[in-house]
């Protein structure tokens, strides 16, 4: 087994991908580390993949490569990179050079020394707008620390360094690698840290991702925040939720019901039930609650009969 295996999810980099795997190679040389690089083109229309390939005719050894019919998204490239990843630790970096490879070393010590599943980087100074990344960054991470319990200060760094059983044991999927460290988490591997890492600025081209990055990572975090608390057990959610509704509903009908028995016994003139606009909403909490409660139960049926219900993590037997 090779000591590190480092993943490359790439778009569009043609520029930078000879200068980043010279940097690589010159490292892993100089620490004396066998190594695998993995370059994944995910759909690039520039001349990304004939750079690969004459990369690989001059190191056939150490590089592997795979290419994407179309651009199907960071996510989908990492897992594959994850699937043929050899290495006793995995290395993820982007292809744009604002990752340092000198990070490798350390990142790589951390692992095997200190024992950590899974380190992060920290690009604590960075060399991005200050409105358009920097402050939206801080605000995204802060939000990213509360729900998830992982005191990160940059989740979405690409530059991380793994365990090989941690990139085997998780599946990044959708926009999802925005919150590996989290996967990592639910997958039962706890020992997570981070390490300040060097941000250098973009050499070539321009960023490959827009502002919508952040509403997508704030919806991915939410599907994830209630796929790992309620995931397995629906109807804690729903049905709570849509008990709680369907009670205030029926008790709101009961008040107005009991306000115009009241008015009637009175001998005071009562107007009609359906003139007032809190029978309507009453009627309504207790159709939503009802609605809500056997969406918690159709999702306990659904649950119930899926086929990972029973597909624990074992990290020991004897």
């Amino acid at each position: 087994m090779k000591n590190i295996s480092v993943v490359v999810p790439l778009y569009n980099e043609e520029e930078s991908l000879p200068e980043l795997y010279a940097w690589i190679k010159r490292v892993m040389e100089a620490n004396h580390f066998s190594y695998e690089v993995i370059f994944i083109n995910d759909g690039s229309t520039d001349g990304s993949w004939r750079v690969i390939e004459e990369l690989k005719k001059n190191d056939p050894e150490c590089i592997r490569a795979i290419k994407f019919g179309r651009n199907y998204g960071k996510s989908p490239a990492l897992f594959c990179g994850f699937e043929r990843a050899e290495g006793e630790v995995v290395i993820t970096m982007d292809a744009d050079l604002q990752d340092s490879p000198d990070e490798i070393p350390e990142l790589y010590r951390m692992i095997k020394e200190e024992d950590y599943d899974l380190v992060s980087g920290w690009k604590k100074i960075r060399h991005d707008s200050k409105l358009t990344k920097n402050l939206p960054s801080k605000l995204y991470n802060a939000t990213a620390r509360k729900i998830t319990g992982l005191k990160l200060h940059d989740m979405n760094c690409g530059l991380k360094a793994y365990k090989n059983e941690v990139v085997k044991s998780i599946e990044v999927y959708g926009e999802m690698h925005r919150y590996i460290p989290y996967l990592a988490k639910n997958a039962g591997y706890t020992r997570i840290t981070e390490k300040p890492v060097i941000h250098q600025a973009r050499k070539y081209g321009s960023s490959k991702f827009g502002l919508n990055r952040f509403v997508n990572g704030y919806l991915d975090l939410l599907s994830l925040w209630f796929l790992s608390t309620f995931g397995g057990k629906p109807m804690h959610f729903f049905g709570l939720l849509g008990s709680i509704i369907f009670l205030l509903g029926f008790i709101s009908v009961v008040v107005v019901g009991g306000m115009k028995l009241y008015a009637i016994c009175s001998g005071f003139r009562a107007p009609l039930v359906t003139d007032t606009p809190y029978f309507y909403l009453s009627l309504t909490a207790m159709i939503l609650g009802t609605q809500l409660f056997l969406t918690g139960f159709l999702g306990e049926l659904i649950s119930r009969n899926s086929v990972e219900r029973n597909n624990y993590k074992i990290s020991k037997e004897i």
